[in-house]
């Protein structure tokens, strides 16, 4: 069974900054491109960083040299280094496949606040 389970996230103050993990099982997602997304109040979950099983990495203009992602295939884990937080990164912060599969984990909330 494919299960994904976040977690790192909390609240910090602008220029503060915050890891989170990624934790999932099933076998599958060693051998896939993996992303971090995220979903601000009212908006789309968007896709803000990629990184595929070899470790290629893309991510959103709007996190580009503040975030960093990585993965530990050997563990199935996944991070977010999320370093110079603002504002506008406050939103729940999913980790699943890209392209995403249906299922989805609880999120973890990420608040960037003075």
């Amino acid at each position: 069974q494919v299960q994904l389970v976040e977690s790192g996230g909390g609240l910090v103050q602008p220029g503060g900054s915050l890891t989170l993990s990624c934790a999932t099982s099933g076998g599958i997602f060693r051998f896939v491109a993996m992303g971090w997304y995220r979903q601000a109040p009212g908006k789309q979950r968007e896709l803000v960083a990629r990184i595929t099983s070899t470790g290629g990495t893309n991510y959103a203009d709007s996190v580009k040299g503040r975030f960093t992602i990585s993965r530990d295939n050997a563990k199935n884990l996944m991070y977010l280094q999320m370093n110079n937080m603002k504002p506008e990164d406050t939103a729940v912060y999913y980790c699943n496949a890209d392209p995403a599969l249906r299922t989805w984990g609880q999120g973890t909330q990420v608040s960037v606040s003075s």
